[in-house]
């Protein structure tokens, strides 16, 4: 579980909620009618964008931002590194028989490569097709949670035209115009709160994994092909600390050396 998105989401309704509350019932912040507006408006205009699968699909894009399955770089460079060292001493046949306990499947792709002696210029192209491919499936999940970010809003400012015209309608009566005015106003509400604190922010959180994963793979091409070429453990460490913080290049040093001195 992606425990910062969880905790920004419900932070959010919370300190939304005690604010209504400092002032007055919550009640007085729902409305049904606003709600079908907004939300049924959002959901049609990006039905009319995307096709009827790929709205279908939001379900599952939604859950990659509330899980947290991304990998650390400095646990993948770790493996590149231990790779690089087993096939030093054992040859690149030895990789095949770490395969089955590979649980990534673009590094197991990767390994399978170099074992198979495909050419290293082919290795590259085939794993990088392999992520802009898989960017372009995120960038569509990306996109349709951005869409819906512009969507309400905008359909929040229609449900209040309608309220106002409903409300001016009966502008005769003094007594209905406070009320009917807050009424209006309520839709503006929530389309600017469901976009700034639940459409937005994922299609954020989902471009940020997107390219999480998509310099994981960079790292781990790197590592492939160092390995292929029978570059030493370390010179692939060194080559791997540009995509490392400096906390995390301290910590792949004080590996290296406890891995050295086990040697």
């Amino acid at each position: 579980m992606d425990r910062s998105t969880v905790t920004g989401i419900i932070a959010g309704f919370m300190v939304i909620a005690l604010g209504i509350v400092a002032e007055g019932p919550l009640i007085t912040f729902w409305s049904l009618s606003a709600l079908l507006i907004v939300l049924g408006g959002t959901f049609s205009a990006t039905l009319v964008k995307f096709t009827w699968e790929q709205v279908l699909e939001v379900k599952n894009v939604a859950k990659i931002a509330f899980l947290d399955v991304s990998q650390e770089p400095l646990e993948v460079i770790s493996k590149m590194i231990d790779l690089a060292a087993k096939a030093r001493r054992e040859g690149l046949l030895a990789l095949d028989n770490v395969l089955e306990d590979t649980q990534d499947e673009f590094l197991k792709k990767g390994i399978q490569l170099i074992v198979d002696g495909t050419d290293p210029e082919l290795v590259r192209n085939i794993m990088e097709t392999d992520i802009v491919i898989t960017e372009e499936r995120h960038k569509i999940g990306i996109d349709i949670f951005g869409t819906m970010g512009a969507s309400a809003p905008a359909f929040g400012m229609l449900g209040t035209l309608i309220g106002l015209i409903l409300m001016l309608r009966d502008l005769n009566n003094p007594d209905t115009l406070g009320p009917g005015m807050a009424v209006a106003l309520i839709t503006t509400f929530y389309g600017s709160f469901i976009a700034n604190l639940i459409f937005n922010p994922i299609a954020g959180k989902l471009n940020n994994k997107s390219n999480e994963e998509s310099m994981i793979k960079e790292i781990i091409i790197e590592g492939v092909l160092s390995i292929q070429a029978g570059e030493n453990p370390r010179i692939v460490a060194e080559k791997m600390k540009s995509y490392l913080h400096p906390k995390q290049k301290e910590l792949l040093e004080e590996r290296r050396k406890r891995r050295v001195e086990n040697d």
